[in-house]
């Protein structure tokens, strides 16, 4: 199970090094890390290249986590059935990994949030609404991107929580801890990843969606 668990570490970071926005960017004559926040996700190629670009970073980063989660499915379904969730969610983790630590990038990649949201609907789809109910209202209401972003992480741990102690999640018990563990490693690098935002929002200093660039 230890080798399960890395050949899934390692499906997941080869699928994150696709970097979408970075490579988009590119493709326009822009390095979309030396503009903006200096990030290569979403938000940031949505800000410097427009609407079309900033969906198809969505796109990109979100369905290369829900492959990376599908391929470990289809190695792993029949081997350890018990345990192919649990396998899932390292599939996952690893895309947040190659896409937030690109090693031909010099590891300067993204902040993972499509990613992870990419993880929540291949491996927990039952978290999927209220995250996205989370992250709408919440830049609808305050137009921090970064609040939605990490209202989504925290949500998804505590549903996760919740949906395991109720036994709607589909893990084996035995299991059930470790997919505690991981969940709260997608969430623990969300905010570290986020910190600099964080920051910001406590000072009341974080720059709102749609009124001027991340810094």
């Amino acid at each position: 199970m230890i080798a399960a668990r890395m050949i899934a570490l390692a499906v997941g970071y080869v699928f994150g090094l696709f970097q979408t926005g970075y490579l988009y960017g590119k493709s326009k004559g822009i390095d979309i890390r030396s503009e903006g926040s200096g990030n290569a996700g979403t938000t940031n190629s949505l800000r410097v290249l427009g609407i079309k670009a900033g969906l198809i970073t969505f796109l990109g980063d979100l369905f290369k986590a829900i492959f990376a989660v599908l391929l470990v499915y289809v190695l792993f379904r029949e081997k350890y059935p018990d345990a192919v969730l649990v396998l899932e969610l390292y599939a996952g983790f690893g895309a947040v990994l190659g896409h937030n630590f690109p090693f031909y990038l010099k590891f300067h990649g993204g902040k993972g949030i499509a990613c992870t949201s990419g993880m929540i609907l291949a491996v927990c789809p039952l978290a999927a609404p209220f995250c996205l109910f989370l992250f709408i209202t919440s830049i609808a209401i305050t137009r921090y991107v970064s609040l939605g972003s990490i209202l989504v992480v925290c949500s998804y741990l505590v549903q996760v929580i919740v949906f395991g102690q109720m036994g709607f999640l589909g893990v084996d018990a035995a299991y059930l801890p470790e997919f505690y563990v991981v969940s709260a490693c997608f969430t623990a690098m969300a905010l570290w990843r986020h910190r600099a935002n964080i920051k910001r929002l406590l000072t009341g200093t974080e720059n709102k969606f749609g009124l001027k660039k991340d810094k």
